[in-house]
């Protein structure tokens, strides 16, 4: 399948791309940086630089890579464990999930991609009735964090009522190469290779919202995931 891979250039996109090439699928992934398109081509992958905010330019890159599939794995964070960085960078995440995911989905409309893979987050939900599935919902009224948690309810509902083919998968808290932690801190804990891998599996199963995490901890149960998706994080 040709998939259209946003946030090639990502923590997740880095482990994901090797994954769809060896599965023999086509790859054009995105990036913002006229830099990183070296590293995506010596990586198998077409690069398309891209800001995700404009909508013609992202409707054109998809009609131009024939996309079947979207896979959304675009953020903004720093790279870096910065208390303060990650606070401000909550405003620009959000806009991401709201504003360029509506540029995604208009553009997978157009060029007629059947399937849409995004990726949400597993830490949403309320405080009790653990270990929560996937019917509870984000909780909206954390002042704490509401910022994300809207943004990500915001996406999931746009891809939900996109029409095409959705695939939400509501990640646990990175870590591994190349995010903020080596190891696990909280939990539900979620290594990126782990989270790359179902993004694969989703690629031709299942549908709806899926919680991805480790394992069942007491947090989020991983059960539908197991069953529709065949995800096993060990």
């Amino acid at each position: 399948m040709r998939v259209f891979l946003a946030g090639a250039a990502g923590v997740i996109g880095r482990r994901l791309a090797p994954l769809l090439l060896r599965a023999g699928h086509e790859v054009i992934g995105t990036t913002r940086s006229a830099e990183k398109t070296k590293e995506l081509e010596q990586a198998g992958v077409a690069p398309a630089v891209l800001d995700v905010f404009d909508a013609p330019a992202v409707t054109a890159a998809m009609r131009a890579a024939k996309a079947q599939v979207v896979i959304h794995q675009l953020t903004d964070l720093p790279r870096e464990f910065d208390e303060a960085l990650i606070v401000a960078s909550y405003a620009k995440n959000a806009r991401i999930r709201t504003e360029g995911t509506r540029n995604l989905i208009a553009a997978a409309q157009a060029c007629g991609a059947r399937r849409f893979i995004v990726q949400s987050i597993a830490f949403g939900y309320a405080r009790g009735g653990e270990p929560h599935p996937e019917t509870d919902p984000l909780d909206l009224s954390d002042p704490a964090r509401a910022v994300t948690i809207k943004g990500a309810a915001d996406m999931e509902q746009q891809v939900l009522a996109s029409g095409l083919d959705a695939v939400i998968l509501r990640y646990g808290f990175f870590y591994g190469p190349g995010t903020w932690h080596e190891e696990p801190t909280r939990k539900p804990g979620l290594h990126v290779d782990a989270a790359a891998q179902a993004a694969l599996l989703a690629l031709t199963r299942g549908g709806g919202i899926y919680n991805i995490a480790d394992e069942d901890d007491g947090v989020v149960t991983i059960a539908k995931a197991r069953a529709e998706l065949g995800f096993d994080p060990q």
